[in-house]
């Protein structure tokens, strides 16, 4: 497919903003960002940097596109943390952690930000568009 991978890693704010230019120099075409605590909190400013650097950005979790971010794929951070709270409910009320099933997201949302795409200078196709549960304009 003629993708070339690299990596550039930030674990605080500051790094994020050295991997972002080191990204921006490197002419990479689009950024893939990793969740982590720190990138959920501070999604707005990565994003920020990332639209000024001219980065399109790609994420797991809804958040970060209505922060700003160009596109996510991954399943809802809303119900994902609604379903810890109901595991955590039957822990304190008995249940035994180890007899309880694994649980993993049912549902992965696709979510593109239309405007941060056009700020950008991206055309998004239309079929893509037809599969995204959200747009945000």
């Amino acid at each position: 497919m003629g993708v070339q991978a690299q990596r550039f890693e930030g674990y605080t704010v500051t790094q994020f903003d050295t991997a972002l230019e080191a990204a921006r120099r490197a002419r990479a075409a689009a950024v893939l960002i990793f969740s982590s605590p720190v990138v959920y909190v501070e999604r707005a400013h990565i994003a920020a940097v990332a639209l000024e650097k001219r980065l399109p950005t790609v994420s797991l979790f809804t958040e970060f596109a209505e922060a700003g971010g160009f596109l996510t794929y991954g399943p809802n951070f809303r119900e994902v943390t609604r379903r810890c709270g109901v595991y955590l409910g039957k822990i304190l009320s008995g249940a035994r952690p180890a007899e309880m099933p694994i649980e993993r997201p049912e549902k992965f949302e696709l979510v593109i930000n239309l405007k941060t795409a056009k700020a950008l200078g991206l055309t998004i196709p239309p079929p893509l568009l037809l599969r995204a549960d959200q747009i945000i304009e």
